[in-house]
């Protein structure tokens, strides 16, 4: 074990710092110290993406083209008809092969009488879910399984071998092809090489198989045995998912806070590595893991709504349930000598801060980015280059179009998960999730409409009218000062009498008005929402 005060952090160039607690955990992927990679994951709260479930179809609905399944969830799993049958074509979509790649986005189209017959309503079925529950929305599952291991992913019920794109050299796709040829592979399931698998030697290929089949077998005994509905797999926790996924050779140290967490890393990447297994050290400091590596700080700067550039310029972040739209602005930037360089500069930073932000805040749909207007093409290239470049380290499918002569560029981002956001904060309890509430002077203006119409209708019964306004403080401040002489002539056209009381409790947009004889409400502001 590593005493921390002899690790120096400006050392190292990549890490993985892990914080365990017992009700979360969370993971930063440092690079020269600036926080890349992020991921946060409860415990308590079970983690149904990459599960395998044995579902019961409930229902099929022809204008959606997709089933609803039960897979023992509060909501049914929404399937489409074109996922319900296994295809080689859908699990083409990260790795080479001989189909012509325009094949991989024509699925093969199914009938509602075709979907009727061989999957009526009350049968079983095998899925995985591909996309968690978002908002309102129950999981999305497909029927094309694949289950991921260091070096592979097992495809069961396909035949299909092949090498992930992102592995490029033509001297390593062809040894890795010869590899898969050669590893003992039932037939009926098929296997990709991950990137992690670049330069891995075959005997960690043939311990990662053995692996994968020996939970294949767990799976499949599940289906002859568990009734429906259940859960066949659980992919990893966060922990096991970070050792097996990100710990490579790039990675210079990996930090973890807590002892059992500590041992446990050790343990799964001595299966990996040995070499790999001496970075591992155990942070002992006094003040917690993520202050000492200066990670809180950039998590508040990270999902704040505006993030700041170093030139000086800033982009804004707004997130919708189906949209994200960006906004970047030049702030305070100086330096270029022309306004078109300024431009540059900023939409270049900005390019590679949204491709960052993206992945921290795990945020996926549609997404419009609003670049400062670029009058050269030469420039808009330049900018599409380096988001497009940018994005090339996100493990998440994204599709990028060009900016637009407006300066607008438009993108998906896969969405699998409720963002970072949406699992670390609620809506605030007093503006609703809004950001905003109304200004003193628009609580002034209705307060005094109301009081107008109560003192009308109390002299038009020939009664004179007391009443009392019940406020918040920051309104009452307003009404004393600034508009007191509104309030007097109010006082004088309806021979009324006004009083007014502070309530340091109530919201901002709450009010009450009384009669103070007998504490009757006249009117009340309905409960801000």
């Amino acid at each position: 074990m590593f005493g921390f005060r002899f690790l120096k952090p400006k050392q190292f160039k990549r890490e993985l710092i892990i914080n365990a607690e017992s009700l979360e955990t969370r993971v930063a992927v440092l690079e020269n110290g600036k926080l890349e990679e992020f991921q946060v994951e409860h415990p308590s709260e079970e983690r149904i993406v990459g599960g395998i479930y044995k579902g019961r179809i409930k229902n099929l609905e022809d204008g959606l083209q997709a089933a609803f399944v039960d897979i023992g969830l509060k909501k049914n799993a929404f399937l489409h008809y074109w996922d319900m049958i296994p295809e080689d074509a859908a699990r083409l979509e990260q790795v080479e092969d001989s189909a012509p790649r325009s094949t991989q986005r024509n699925k093969k189209r199914v009938s509602g009488e075709e979907i009727a017959k061989m999957f009526p309503v009350d049968s079983e079925i095998i899925v995985q879910v591909t996309k968690g529950p978002i908002s309102t929305k129950g999981p999305r599952v497909t029927a094309n399984l694949s289950i991921p291991g260091r070096y592979l992913v097992m495809l069961p019920g396909s035949d299909l071998k092949g090498v992930s794109r992102k592995i490029e050299d033509d001297k390593e796709r062809d040894r890795l092809k010869k590899v898969l040829a050669r590893l003992p592979t039932p037939p009926g399931v098929g296997l990709i090489v991950r990137t992690a698998g670049q330069g891995a030697k075959q005997r960690s290929f043939v311990r990662d198989i053995r692996g994968l089949l020996a939970g294949w077998d767990d799976i499949q005994r599940g289906m002859r045995e568990k009734p429906a509905p259940c859960c066949l797999y659980n992919e990893l926790d966060l922990v096991e998912r970070v050792v097996r996924d990100w710990l490579t050779e790039e990675v210079d140290r990996i930090v973890v806070d807590e002892a059992k967490t500590f041992e446990r890393v050790k343990d799964l990447a001595a299966r990996i590595s040995r070499r790999v297994r001496s970075r591992i050290q155990q942070y002992e400091g006094a003040v917690p893991v993520f202050e000492h590596f200066n990670i809180e700080r950039q998590l508040e700067n990270a999902f704040a709504r505006k993030v700041m550039l170093k030139s000086g310029g800033y982009i804004i972040f707004e997130e919708t349930e189906a949209l994200i739209s960006v906004d970047v602005n030049t702030g305070r930037h100086k330096g270029a000598s022309t306004q078109e360089e300024v431009i540059l500069e900023v939409n270049t930073e900005a390019a590679d801060e949204v491709a960052r932000q993206l992945r921290l805040r795990n945020v996926g749909g549609l997404i419009v980015i609003d670049f400062i207007d670029m009058k050269q093409k030469k420039n808009r290239n330049a900018v599409y280059k380096t988001i497009k470049d940018a994005l090339h380290r996100d493990k998440a499918k994204t599709n990028v179009l060009q900016i637009s002569h407006l300066g607008l560029l438009e993108m998906t981002r896969q969405r699998v998960d409720e963002g970072v956001l949406s699992s670390m904060y609620v809506d605030c309890p007093y503006c609703k999730g809004r950001g905003s509430v109304k200004s003193p002077l628009s609580m002034s203006v209705e307060i005094q409409r109301q009081i107008g119409a109560l003192m009308r209708r109390q002299k038009e019964q020939g009664r004179t009218g007391k009443l009392q306004v019940i406020v918040h403080p920051m309104v009452l401040e307003r009404l004393r000062t600034e508009d007191e002489a509104v309030l007097v002539d109010l006082e004088h056209r309806f021979a009324g009498y006004l009083s007014f009381k502070a309530d340091p409790m109530r919201h901002v947009e709450d009010f009450e008005i009384r009669n103070p004889d007998t504490g009757e409400i006249c009117f009340a502001a309905p409960k801000a929402s």
